[in-house]
């Protein structure tokens, strides 16, 4: 059984993202987010989803990490050359290049389009940086969240305008229309111009089919990932093209505020005033999105305002390390598969020895890699050679992910004291390994980062701990494999998902983490939990409280167990915790089922709403 079964043979889903990882090779992804888009298409292609993929082509991508000599981040760019990527130019019938055209403050922004296939799903990419453009347009895609605020609107304008003309170009018929969070939310103005000009529908009918066959979901509550625009700028980037359909600037300014007489124009509104569906990424974000936008359904109670949860999940043969993946292999798991069609629960039964076996081939590996992977990073020498000392059979924990503050990476050192005799036990070693990005615009999130790597270089601790410069997919897929241990601990309830801690749990890495985003669903044998489920409570107290309860574990839970040995060396009730983490895992936390489950409660009731518009489709 596939996807395509429960949607019609003739279904076409286009899922837009400002960003994909998809590959090494191909550096358009930030992070999470892009993370994810990139799983996302992966596992449609695995089950046969009918879906192409729409984002844009950065010049200089996001940035590379270095260090600078007293440990401050440094952001390098480089040039992406199209011609050295596994990428091909999108041509028309006549086989020159396929352009289309987006009119920015009365410049007509030409843009040539890429495609990458991923599987069976192709991905299209636009850029704006096209001999005949001003220099100003050919800028517009030149870095991922870079630029300003003027920076910001044209790239959203290009995104969600562009790919709504550049469907049309290829005569592309779509019947779902899914928003990966809100960056893409002006395509929906595209096509109301459409139904409104093109299609004959009065404003308001417009307005109301627009939301047919449509699927936006919202990814954070951090206000920052929420995208906003003054009233002066979508005035002058959206007035031309809202002239055109009829929609004054006041009510089309109503779409996008939470309540009317709020400021501004925000694309999380906007999305989730013209979709029929959203969604958060966790049972848990559900709750606190719908609570967070409540005040735009001032009718409805919070549990009734229309936002559900389809949990992230991650694409488990991009993520599952070769140790691990050879040992699922040979218990008859094929892990492309839906979870109910492949047997993960026989992971449990994987013979100890073998795991733990395939855990300490994974954490060498690691190790191993790690000193070539800093070199030419601007990783000190002392840093190089505390990665090339650190022990293959340790206990290895690893803390990889965005240096926002909300994260706390600093809060494993809030007692030194007590941390340096943590790591620095000769008879129970213990490691950690930290990498992660903070954006340049954030400056809060490198100064947060400066001071982790200074602390990692004290004497005490530089032996045991080392920040690894120069984070990216690759780094990523060798820490998830290798650690024994995946180390998150954000503000409650401030992490609306989170998935670096879904691929660690696939190659058997047990998580400690705070009950947020998609750890309160997971086997509570697969982990720790730290601290409580509180919500109000939040700095210095929280902190302190979420510091004991960590080191408490650590203590008194972590170490313990992973150094309880049977007579051949394997710790017993370890292997338990770890075959549970990889079963549970994949039989839940994969974009196989997350994909699934978007086909199930969102697509097919979106192909179905669109079928039955007058236009019989978008």
């Amino acid at each position: 059984m596939t996807q395509t079964d429960a949607l019609p043979t003739d279904a076409l889903v286009v899922y837009l993202s400002c960003e994909f990882g998809l590959t090494q090779n191909l550096p358009i992804y930030s992070g999470g987010l892009g993370m994810l888009a990139g799983d996302h298409l992966k596992a449609a292609s695995d089950l046969g989803v009918p879906l192409v993929g729409v984002g844009l082509f950065y010049a200089h991508g996001y940035f590379r990490q270095e260090l600078s000599p007293d440990g401050h981040q440094v952001a390098a760019y480089d040039r992406n050359d199209p011609a050295q990527m596994p990428l091909q130019l999108v041509t028309d019938a006549a086989g020159e290049p396929l352009e289309v055209a987006v009119t920015l403050v009365g410049e007509a922004v030409r843009l040539r389009v890429w495609r990458y296939d991923v599987g069976t799903v192709p991905l299209y990419l636009l850029d704006t940086d096209v001999e005949g453009n001003s220099a100003d347009a050919r800028a517009i895609t030149d870095t991922l969240y870079g630029g300003d605020r003027i920076t910001r609107i044209r790239q959203e304008m290009v995104l969600g305008v562009g790919a709504w003309r550049l469907l049309r170009a290829l005569k592309q018929a779509p019947t779902v229309l899914h928003l990966n969070e809100g960056h893409s939310a002006f395509v929906q103005v595209e096509r109301l111009r459409e139904l409104v000009n093109v299609k004959g529908m009065t404003l308001d009918e417009g307005l109301d089919a627009l939301r047919r066959g449509c699927v936006f979901t919202t990814h954070t509550p951090v206000p920052a990932g929420n995208e906003q625009f003054t009233t002066e700028l979508i005035s002058e980037y959206l007035t031309p093209i809202l002239t055109e359909i009829g929609l004054p600037l006041s009510r089309f300014l109503e779409l996008g505020r939470v309540t009317p007489d709020g400021d501004g124009f925000g694309m999380t509104p906007f999305a989730l005033r013209t979709t029929q569906a959203a969604n958060g990424v966790a049972q848990l974000h559900g709750e606190v999105a719908r609570e967070m936008w409540a005040p735009m359904w001032p009718d409805l109670k919070v549990k009734d305002v229309p936002i559900g949860a389809v949990t992230n999940g991650v694409h488990a043969p991009t993520w599952t390390g070769r140790p691990v993946a050879a040992l699922l292999e040979g218990a008859g798991i094929d892990v492309a598969a839906r979870p109910q069609d492949t047997p993960w629960g026989s992971a449990r039964d994987i013979d100890a020895a073998a795991v733990w076996a395939a855990k300490n081939t994974a954490r060498q590996e690691l190790i191993t890699a790690l000193p070539g992977a800093l070199e030419g990073t601007g990783a000190s020498d002392a840093d190089i050679a505390t990665a090339a000392g650190l022990h293959p059979d340790a206990l290895t924990i690893g803390f990889a992910r965005r240096f926002a503050t909300y994260k706390r990476a600093g809060l494993l050192f809030s007692d030194l004291a007590r941390l340096e005799r943590l790591v620095g036990d000769a008879e129970r070693p213990v490691q950690v390994l930290f990498a992660g990005k903070a954006h340049p615009a954030d400056s809060e999130g490198q100064a947060l980062m400066a001071h982790v790597v200074e602390w990692t270089r004290t004497s005490a601790l530089r032996d045991r701990m080392v920040f690894l410069v120069g984070y990216d997919m690759d780094l990523a897929q060798r820490l998830v494999a290798g650690v024994d241990v995946w180390l998150n601990n954000p503000r409650r309830p401030q992490e609306a998902s989170g998935t670096s801690g879904m691929k660690a749990a696939l190659n058997g890495a047990l998580n400690v983490s705070i009950p947020d985003g998609w750890w309160p669903e997971a086997d509570p044998g697969t982990g720790w939990t730290i601290g409580d489920e509180a919500w109000a409570e939040q700095g210095v107290e929280r902190d302190a409280k979420d510091a004991e309860s960590l080191y408490a574990l650590l203590e008194g839970e972590v170490v313990p167990t992973f150094y309880d040995r049977d007579a051949d060396g394997v710790p017993v009730r370890w292997i338990e915790m770890s075959r549970n983490a990889i079963a549970g895992a994949g039989e839940f936390f994969t974009t196989a089922r997350m994909v699934d489950q978007y086909v199930r409660e969102y697509y097919v009731p979106a192909d179905r709403a669109s079928r039955a518009l007058p236009t019989g489709g978008l």
